[in-house]
């Protein structure tokens, strides 16, 4: 394992937009609001190329996420922003390169393909958090409070919910093991591939946006049958934003289609968790030991090492 130093408050934080295409007003915005919490932020050129629907080619992407890494004066790499389009440019990293430049490196959603393949193949620990599109205004205290405890702190942290958003324990118990996970559609696209996910021992957490129930049932059934459920210590659902069901009720709830899936094992599983597409996002650092512990009907993660030196 290969710890990232840690992001001094006043650092400098590069910004890298390696999917979707965004607005450059939105960037301007948005920087503004890390920039007034006292950091130094410099964009790297995706962010303001357009191709399509992409920011950029993926060699231009993946240029503009290896620049990061090899300038001197970064000290933490965040994601402006997911949508489609990581598994082009994934293949195009020299992880040689990364190793030997260990860097904080931090988003969600799409962003999952990298923060896996990072962590996969070189033992850097990633970040599955806040994105330059999370620090919204209104809610950017949690969020930005879960990104100092990971990244600027340099010491154990426990997550807790949101006051306004309770997470929901559909199985009660305790877990301990590495903190594995990301966004379903990313994971299931890995498998039967090189970079496919090794979750023995490990507390897994998943979470997605704009599916069909149907659609999570057959994710989630699928990936029981992989096996890739078989020996995990816990399971954590994130937020699943914008479910949406069809015209003839697939009849079940989220939680419910969890429960029916993996209800069966012999392990806390909890749902609603704060990382997820939605308001709230909490800082889980990949590969880091973590505590998983129900406490009544709400949960804490407790992450059980520094994720960064």
């Amino acid at each position: 394992m290969i710890k990232p130093p840690r992001l001094n408050r006043g650092g400098t934080i590069g910004i890298v937009n390696p999917s979707y295409w965004l607005k450059e007003e939105f960037l301007e915005k948005t920087v503004k609001i890390m920039e007034a919490r006292g950091y130094r932020v410099v964009l790297g050129k995706s962010p303001y190329l357009k191709d399509n629907l992409y920011a950029g080619a993926p060699a231009e992407r993946a240029a503009d996420i290896m620049d990061m890494f090899t300038n001197p004066e970064i000290d933490a790499i965040v994601c402006a922003r997911g949508g489609y389009g990581a598994n082009r440019v994934e293949p195009l990293l020299n992880y040689d390169i990364i190793q030997a430049n260990p860097k904080i490196f931090m988003g969600y959603s799409d962003i999952t393909t990298y923060t896996m393949s990072i962590t996969q193949k070189t033992g850097l620990v990633t970040f599955h958090g806040p994105m330059l599109v999370t620090h919204k205004e209104e809610e950017l205290e949690y969020n930005f409070i879960n990104f100092e405890m990971g990244v600027v702190n340099g010491k154990p942290y426990t997550i807790t919910p949101p006051d306004d958003f309770p997470v929901r324990v559909l199985k009660p118990g305790v877990a301990n093991g590495p903190l594995l996970g990301g966004n379903i559609s990313l994971l299931v696209n890995r498998l039967a591939t090189e970079g496919q996910l090794e979750t023995d021992g490990a507390i897994l957490f998943l979470e997605d946006i704009s599916e069909y129930l149907y659609s999570f049932d057959r994710t989630l059934y699928h990936l029981r049958r992989t096996g890739m459920f078989d020996n995990i210590t816990g399971l954590i659902i994130g937020e699943m934003c914008d479910m949406s069901d069809t015209e003839i009720p697939f009849g079940k709830t989220v939680d419910e289609i969890v429960m029916d899936v993996v209800g069966d094992l012999n392990i806390p599983i909890v749902s609603n968790f704060a990382c997820g597409h939605g308001r709230y996002q909490a800082t889980m650092p990949i590969s880091i030991p973590a505590h998983l512990e129900t406490v009544g009907d709400s949960a804490i993660l407790k992450i059980l090492e520094a994720p960064v030196k």
